[in-house]
Order: structure tokens, then sequence, then C-alpha cells
């Protein structure tokens, strides 16, 4: 987290604000990197006076809907022929799929509402969604309800609280130095008593 905020801290200008949209637009398309943190470096960077904080919200607001409802895109026009493959064509069989759709048909405001909060299932859900037709003004409205919610609580939340969250980072980076010592330290030990050993067996 703290490598991502240092490198975003290098930018000025419109840079920060393109950079968090487009890690947030890859994040919904399956980068690696969970949304939380990027939106926490979102957070910090408003409270470094790196950019403004309601500019920010709107910008994560963009790249989070932009991204969610891509995944939701993809499912609808290749969804099916990728359920056909052989590599998912028993996690994602007809019976499968047909209940799915059940579900999301009769609960679709739910299902859609509660896996923005659920960084594991956010993407295959709304893959599945857009797989199975959910009308798609629903699922951006539950998405887009959700994120109301999600996103600017946690960027204004570090905003305002950020001198608690950069004493935080500095006691992360401490305790990792900590640890780096310590497994040096050990590592050390290790070899002096294996040298150690090896002279007196000589």
């Amino acid at each position: 987290m703290e490598d991502l905020l240092g490198y975003a801290l290098s930018f000025s200008g419109v840079m920060p604000y393109l950079l968090v949209f487009g890690i947030l637009l890859a994040c919904g398309l399956g980068l690696p990197i969970p949304e939380d943190i990027t939106l926490f470096v979102a957070g910090m960077l408003a409270y470094y006076g790196m950019v403004n904080v309601w500019a920010m919200i709107f910008v994560c607001m963009a790249g989070v809907l932009i991204g969610d409802s891509t995944i939701f895109w993809l499912g609808a026009k290749y969804g099916r022929e990728i359920a056909k493959k052989p590599l998912f064509s028993k996690l994602l069989s007809p019976e499968r799929l047909a209940l799915v759709k059940e579900k999301l048909h009769q609960h679709g405001n739910k299902v859609i509402f509660v896996s923005r909060f659920m960084p594991l299932l956010r993407a295959p859900t709304f893959f599945s969604a857009g797989t199975l037709h959910l009308p798609f003004e629903v699922f951006f409205f539950y998405d887009g309800l959700a994120a109301l919610i999600s996103v600017p609580s946690i960027v204004w939340l570090v905003y305002h609280f950020g001198d608690v969250a950069d004493q935080l980072i500095k006691t992360i980076k401490h305790v990792e130095h900590g640890i780096l010592f310590a497994v040096l330290a050990a590592l050390f030990f290790m070899l002096a008593k294996w040298y150690y050993n090896h002279n007196k067996q000589q």
C-alpha cells in the first residue's frame, strides 16, 4: 500500500486522478489490487493536498462504476460462450446458470448490492449478472447505490483522519523494518552456528 501511495505522490496535476481512475478501472477487470487500498490511497492523496477530495471522490466513483459495468457487459456479450468451454462447463453448468438466473431475477437488487461489499464475489457476480441478462438498469442502480455508500465513505474518512492513517503507515513501515532485521539476525545466527560447528568437526 505504501509503495502505491509513494508512487502516486510522485505525480502532480491531473496525473494522480488518472492514476487512481486507471487502477480502479483495472481492479474491476481483475487486476489483483484490492479496490479498498486504492480508495485509501485516494484519500491520502487528498489529505496530503495533492488532489481535491470531492473531485477525487467523483473520479473514484467513475472508475468503480465503469469497471463494474464493463464486467457486466463482458458477461452479457461473451458469458454464454465461456460457459461452454470445457474448463468452465462444470462451474457454469446449464442447471447452475438457471438457478443463479432465478435468484438474480428474484433478488437481483440484494445480490448486486451485497456483492459490492464482498471483493471475492464482486467480479464473478457482476459477470454472471451480465451472462444471465439481468436488466442493466437494475444492475447499475443497485451497484451504484452500494458504491455511493462505500466509495465516498472510505475516501472521506481517510482524508478526514489522515493524520491517524499517516501514523499507521509509518508504524507499518517500522514493523516491517523490525521484522526484516529479525529475519536477517536469525539468518546470520544460523550461518554463524553452522560455520562454528563445521570448523569444530574438522
